[in-house]
């Protein structure tokens, strides 16, 4: 039985996102994985207070109450890859180990310089957002690249031919979200 995952790629617009951007040339610098079509069980590497974008590591994810909300003109792409039930239920026992552990994982900060030079700067406990979600792909089997994760940007997730777009525009214009904030 074959299931969905999806992958958001987003763009802020903080000073942060901009300074990727300038960097990358690519439209979006961040990156999500989600287990619903309405994005409310979601994960990443990033802010975890929407205040300060120093303090990062492991975060679910929250569009209506988090870092999303306090940025109401961010502008996303949402991929669908379909996978299979094994699949999810690896990806959900990865996960359990990063929910059970939040508090030791940090942003890899410097691991998003390595991947400017090509090269892996990986430590235990350390990702940036693109790596964990291909790291979570990865260790469930799929593979999307011949990379490594460590190496992996939002970018390549818009450029891999498994990804199905379903979604390009303003975050809290995609129909899901507009429901939810709606109620």
């Amino acid at each position: 039985m074959t299931k969905t995952v999806y992958i958001l790629l987003s763009d802020t617009g903080t000073l942060f996102t901009k300074s990727i951007k300038k960097y990358t040339k690519a439209p979006y610098n961040h990156a999500s994985l989600a287990f619903d079509r309405d994005l409310s069980d979601m994960y990443s590497f990033g802010r975890k207070n929407p205040t300060n974008p120093l303090y990062g590591g492991f975060v679910k994810e929250d569009i209506l109450t988090g870092t999303y909300r306090k940025y109401p003109k961010t502008t996303c792409v949402i991929y669908e890859l379909i996978v299979t039930e094994r699949d999810v239920q690896k990806m959900r026992r990865l996960l359990e180990i990063f929910i059970k552990n939040r508090e030791r994982f940090l942003y890899n900060l410097l691991g998003v310089v390595g991947v400017s030079m090509n090269e892996p700067i990986e430590f235990s406990n350390s990702y940036f957002c693109s790596q964990f979600v291909a790291e979570v792909l990865h260790r469930s089997g799929i593979r999307l690249w011949d990379k490594l994760p460590a190496l992996v940007t939002p970018d390549d997730f818009r450029k891999s031919d498994r990804l199905s777009l379903i979604y390009e525009g303003n975050l809290f214009e995609y129909e899901p979200i507009k429901q939810q904030l709606s109620q």
